[in-house]
């Protein structure tokens, strides 16, 4: 039995959007995502809302409503430079105002300036983190073995347009593909040509509306991925029992099936 893994509805392909820093460009970038129906994460500094460019705390919970909003330190400072117990303030302060202005548990982040080491990823998981993107983009639509190391596809100036057309064209028969696109909102404004709105709204238009993509959030992506590895199956793939609270699917012998939250199949 030849078994390959499917997003929700059996769809082969995801796609997730990752914004920086909480600025108030987000207002816009926000507004773009809800008219094409594309979903994102929110990377936030708590301590910083309110201040500068920065959107205001109590604007967090609506603006970003229907999206996820995730850590990126309270204050944004390199965390591999400062002491562990610097770090275990910067994760857990952000967890804990984010959570209070959303109302719900944060558990993901984005590496303050993309950068970390092996203590601070140690440390991240003692706070609870599940899972942190980098900035150093791969350029493919592969998974992540470790959600700690979460390096993204691309970020948004770099030829966006090009990556778009491969991931539409992807064969549907390939393994789970992810276009994972990152960046700052506050860039839309600086970058050259001038008005580079206009870049992630064709983006966003592009993409929009396909049965084979699942648009959604960096955590409900790493939670399907968790669940779907956790999926147990017996020897001759015939068998297969689901663990998690979520429903999963695969593709068995080319049909798409549905495997209920803690149920099991027999193929």
């Amino acid at each position: 039995m030849m078994l390959k893994y499917l997003y929700p509805q059996g769809r082969p392909k995801a796609l997730t959007m990752s914004y920086d820093d909480g600025v108030t460009q987000d207002r816009r970038l926000v507004a773009i995502f809800n008219r094409y129906g594309i979903r994102g994460t929110f990377h936030l500094n708590s301590a910083l809302l309110g201040t500068g460019n920065r959107i205001q705390p109590e604007e967090v919970a609506d603006l970003y409503a229907g999206h996820e909003v995730s850590c990126h330190s309270a204050h944004h400072p390199y965390l591999e430079r400062i002491a562990p117990a610097s770090v275990l303030s910067e994760v857990l302060d952000d967890r804990r105002k984010l959570e209070e202005l959303t109302g719900m548990p944060v558990v993901g982040m984005s590496y303050p300036f993309g950068t970390h080491n092996p203590q601070v990823i140690e440390l991240l998981r003692s706070c609870g983190i599940v899972y942190s993107r980098t900035t150093a983009s791969h350029g493919s639509f592969a998974l992540p073995d470790d959600f700690l190391l979460w390096h993204p596809t691309c970020h948004h100036s770099h030829d966006l347009d090009a990556k778009a057309e491969a991931f539409l064209n992807l064969s549907p028969y390939r393994e789970l593909s992810l276009l994972y696109v990152w960046g700052h909102a506050y860039e839309f404004d600086r970058e050259e040509p001038s008005n580079n709105w206009k870049l992630i709204e064709a983006f966003c238009e592009k993409v929009s509306g396909r049965d084979d993509i699942w648009y959604a959030t960096n955590l409900e992506i790493f939670e399907y991925v968790a669940a779907l590895r956790s999926l147990v199956i017996s020897v001759d793939g015939k068998l297969l029992r689901n663990r998690s609270g979520l429903d999963l699917w695969v593709q068995a012998d080319g049909k798409p099936v549905k495997i209920p939250a803690g149920a099991g199949v027999t193929l």
